[in-house]
């Protein structure tokens, strides 16, 4: 359907809740302003009969700096297949990240719209709206992360075992989605329901792909 333009904007997959299933989509929307940070490598063994079996874990994000962070995370037996598997898990996994505003709403957004919480393992990310020129209070692993994500002034609160990365870098991700999981009363006004992209182009998807 993307191929044939009939969605035409990225937005639109997410005011549906379609699922993104390729990541060529994420490219062919956003292509020109998506870039990758890998995040950590770590390696990971499994006991066998054999001995101990070594594979790299990468932990990679993927932004616009415009309001859209992904993260994904891949294990392999070489490094360079691990992290070009984790950037594909980010681009699938990419999600929008609502911002707002500290006091009057003048100019851009340039922050949280409210406080939001991430959590994974014993991890808990707290994310609080600050002033605008504040910049970004945290960690460096979160600050990269909020930077991809488009936030220039935010507070950070974290408790758990921050040193394990991996959950640290993952609570933070939550939070960034958190800002869409719910609806503020600036949010409240009805809108007509739309068709989805599903319904409105059924003619086209049940006709049978013809090979060239």
């Amino acid at each position: 359907m993307v191929k044939e333009g009939k969605i035409s904007s990225i937005e639109e997959i997410y005011l549906f809740s379609l699922p993104i299933k390729e990541c060529e989509i994420v490219n062919y929307f956003l292509e020109a302003s998506l870039k990758d940070e890998v995040m950590k490598i770590m390696p990971v063994q499994k006991q066998t009969t054999a001995g101990q079996r070594t594979r790299f874990k990468a932990f990679v994000a993927v932004g616009d700096s415009n309001g859209h962070i992904g993260l994904g995370v891949k294990c392999a037996k070489e490094v360079a297949t691990a992290i070009r598997g984790a950037i594909i898990q980010a681009k699938i996994a990419l999600v929008p990240v609502r911002r707002g505003f500290w006091g009057r709403m003048v100019g851009a957004p340039h922050t949280v719209p409210n406080k939001v919480t991430g959590k994974c393992g014993s991890v808990r990310v707290r994310l609080i709206p600050a002033p605008r020129g504040t910049g970004l209070c945290a960690a460096p692993a979160v600050k990269k992360l909020l930077g991809m994500a488009g936030i220039d002034d935010c507070y950070t609160s974290a408790r758990g075992h921050t040193r394990t990365l991996g959950n640290f870098v993952k609570a933070t991700f939550y939070a960034l989605r958190a800002t869409y999981a719910y609806l503020s009363p600036d949010l409240w006004e009805q809108h007509a329901f739309a068709k989805t992209p599903y319904q409105e182009h059924s003619d086209f998807l049940s006709k049978t792909a013809i090979k060239k």
